[in-house]
């Protein structure tokens, strides 16, 4: 079955189709259930698959953090969601300490099949926990995979992917563009590979590294630089960890030139990761110094200020301006 749908619609077909083929998926979360979740992401699926596999949770994130891991290494393959990605603080002693350890602690013995989903970043004029965009945090951390999809097709397979990994997945969900963004999603059960990355536009002057929200912004900036005569190959990360470097290099070598845009703060995000790398692997195939484009390092204002923080199309087209400008 083909039909356009909106990444939060994919998400749920992804839950859907997974929970049918394998009996041990079991979704836990603060009001999944009755509720279908703040976003609505699991609507429906509580009255199909019952309570014992759609589990509705208190308010408490260390809570289902904790469950979870115990699930996972019992035979389960649970899904947990948290309400937004800023309120995951209080699980971090068992995502980080717990499941990520899980496999490396017992020697194999026991894996950790789990996904931790959570709606992230700003753009629905929402308080700060709410807009968050702290995917550097678990990059960081040996052990866990991070996913983050920035279209229908891709949050499907994707999630498709983490839930079948047998290692434990932070997989974020970029809100701004849950209903915004639309595309044909076949329904088929075919996952997308984790740690790999997705040339959306190819090009020859500068190559655009970015994911989530901001491929939006990216693909429409490159669209822009393209009547200027400037052709930005854009290239959506999607695994934050592990990240696929061998795209980027390949794209880099091409190109010479080098912008990786995230909304998340500048000092220690992944931007830099990238940036280091290519710097360190590639440093004689570049014409111009690597460059980001980020949020601000601040936390993420209230709704009048919020646009001051996230990059827009404009913001693109001026680093590429710059440089192509500065750098011939």
């Amino acid at each position: 079955m083909t039909s356009e749908i909106t990444l939060l619609e994919a998400v749920t077909l992804a839950l859907d189709y997974e929970m049918g083929r394998d009996q041990n998926v079991v979704l836990l979360g603060e009001d999944i259930g009755a509720n279908g979740g703040v976003f609505r992401a699991t609507q429906g699926l509580k009255e199909k698959y019952g309570f014992k596999r759609v589990m509705d949770t208190p308010l408490a994130e260390a809570l289902i953090a904790g469950t979870a891991v115990g699930m996972a290494t019992q035979g389960l393959r649970p899904v947990a969601e948290f309400q937004f990605q800023g309120f995951v603080f209080p699980a971090m002693e068992h995502i980080v300490c717990h499941a990520a350890r899980m496999r490396n602690r017992t020697r194999g013995r026991l894996t950790c099949p789990l996904v931790y989903r959570a709606p992230f970043g700003g753009g629905i004029h929402a308080p700060e926990h709410h807009s968050e965009s702290v995917e550097a945090l678990f990059a960081h951390t040996p052990g866990l995979q991070v996913v983050i999809p920035s279209s229908p097709q891709r949050a499907y397979g994707l999630l498709l992917g983490a839930i079948r990994s047998d290692d434990p997945v932070m997989f974020f969900e970029p809100k701004r563009i849950y209903r915004t963004v639309k595309s044909t999603v076949i329904n088929n059960g075919v996952a997308l590979p984790l740690g790999r990355s997705f040339v959306l536009r190819k090009g020859r002057d500068v190559t655009m590294v970015t994911w989530g929200a901001c491929v939006v912004e990216a693909l429409q900036a490159a669209t822009h630089l393209a009547a200027e005569n400037i052709d930005v190959e854009v290239i959506d990360l999607a695994s934050i960890k592990p990240l696929d470097m061998g795209t980027v290099l390949r794209s880099v070598e091409k190109t010479g030139r080098l912008l990786v845009v995230h909304e998340a703060v500048k000092t220690c995000g992944v931007g830099a990761e990238i940036v280091s790398r290519v710097a360190e692997q590639a440093m004689c195939l570049l014409k111009a110094p690597p460059s980001r484009l980020t949020g601000m390092d601040t936390i993420m204002p209230y709704a009048k200020n919020e646009a001051y923080n996230l990059i827009a199309t404009e913001d693109i087209v001026l680093k590429v301006r710059a440089l192509m400008e500065n750098w011939q």
